[in-house]
């Protein structure tokens, strides 16, 4: 297979997907596991090899890189970044990707599991992929697209404009960070030491979409606290924690406010963990909006909700915790348009319908904007991420290199 995609995204992508790096959010190292950096290194030889020669890894596990202006007017420093970590919620070990050629609309039946099918009814996304090679795993793992894509793209982006000096760029960062999946993608980043003025990353899933909004979000931990007595001698004296968390749960609106029931712009209430005893139990939320201020509503409901079942349990507290995650990031790209525009228009250059979209989830680039670095999210082409069914196009991973190309060019060109 790999002889017919010899110096393209392909080739990386398909060896890169290879290497098991999931990350693990029971984990206190950084990065959560060692494993991601076997990656990282083969992303700083490579990057070596091709001419980038201060190219590192560091103790917590990212990769800093430089290719130097080629230009002489004074081009705003720019970075491209994507995370080497896969998802926690699926096996990443034992990768095969696949390479389906000249898709048609058939179903993809997986070959490792015949019961894993890759169906157009059940992936809208393939109606445009007809004619493509779409690359999945074979049906034991996810595949690794997202964000090993990303990675792929910036790195044959990078290859172009080392090999070729004549287009003119200003000084190009290139950061690959671990455990975006568990939410600690800049937890030890150093953005001086980065050194760029404005950032992209390079995760996002439809050709053509441009991701300047995202959900902004709050973790919420509501730790109970019942009362205990030996089951045999209960009677009007138990209050099982394990059954007031249960009572919470069971009261969250289903209709509205559900991860399952919402969609574009809707917020939601979601409950990720529960775990405890008779005595003390402990319910962990996500909470969901694009706003801050129905942020804060959605927490006002689910604290009524505690506020009401404790109302049954007169011997029984609980305590509200709320943790800040991220912050919707066009709060900080609406000041800087020419990062959002600059990069429509690259994408329309690559030949490709630019649209600009709000994501409804997070990124690293959420982080990124608020901490000094606006960055906005670029497609790699990546689908049905996170499971089985996970895909990618050979053609939407070439039209990404070529994005992140033109968007080099633009920032030279617009500079004055």
């Amino acid at each position: 297979m790999l002889k017919n995609y010899k110096n393209t995204s392909t080739e990386r992508f398909l060896k890169y997907v290879q290497i098991d790096t999931q990350s693990d959010s029971n984990s206190n190292t950084q990065p959560s596991t060692l494993k991601q950096k076997d990656l990282s290194k083969l992303l700083v030889q490579e990057l070596i090899q091709m001419g980038v020669q201060d190219a590192h890894l560091d103790e917590f596990g990212y990769v800093y890189a430089t290719i130097p202006s080629n230009s002489e007017k004074p081009v705003p420093v720019i970075c491209f970044c994507s995370h080497v970590d896969t998802s926690p919620d699926c096996s990443g070990e034992g990768v095969k990707p696949i390479i389906h050629q000249h898709y048609q609309g058939q179903d993809i039946v997986l070959p490792d599991d015949n019961s894993q099918i890759i169906r157009l009814t059940e992936h809208p996304d393939l109606a445009h992929q007809f004619g493509n090679d779409i690359i999945t795993a074979s049906g034991t793992t996810l595949l690794g697209a997202d964000n090993k894509a990303g990675v792929a793209e910036i790195m044959d982006a990078a290859y172009h404009l080392v090999n070729n000096p004549e287009i003119k760029h200003g000084t190009i960062k290139i950061l690959f960070t671990p455990d975006e999946e568990i939410g600690r993608g800049t937890a030890a980043v150093d953005l001086e030491k980065l050194g760029a003025d404005f950032g992209y990353t390079i995760d996002g899933e439809t050709l053509g979409s441009l991701e300047d909004e995202t959900f902004s979000a709050d973790g919420v931990k509501i730790t109970i606290h019942g009362v205990s007595q030996h089951p045999g001698f209960a009677k009007g004296k138990m209050e099982s924690a394990l059954k007031i968390a249960a009572e919470i749960v069971a009261k969250l609106p289903k209709e509205t406010l559900s991860p399952e029931t919402t969609e574009e712009k809707e917020g939601f209430i979601h409950p990720v963990g529960i775990s405890g005893m008779v005595e003390t139990a402990t319910i962990e939320f996500i909470i969901r909006d694009f706003s801050v201020e129905k942020l804060h509503e959605h927490e006002a409901v689910l604290k009524t909700i505690m506020e009401e079942v404790l109302l049954n349990y007169p011997n029984s507290k609980a305590t509200f915790e709320v943790l800040e995650q991220y912050r919707n990031m066009k709060e900080v790209l609406d000041n800087y348009p020419e990062v959002t525009a600059y990069a429509l228009e690259a994408i329309e250059r690559s030949g490709i319908v630019g649209k600009q979209m709000s994501i409804r989830g997070g990124t690293d680039g959420s982080r990124l904007s608020f901490m000094g670095l606006p960055c906005p999210n670029i497609f790699a082409g990546e689908h049905a991420f996170h499971g089985k069914h996970e895909w990618v196009s050979v053609q939407d991973m070439e039209k990404a290199t070529e994005t992140i190309v033109n968007l080099c060019k633009i920032w030279e060109e617009k500079t004055q």
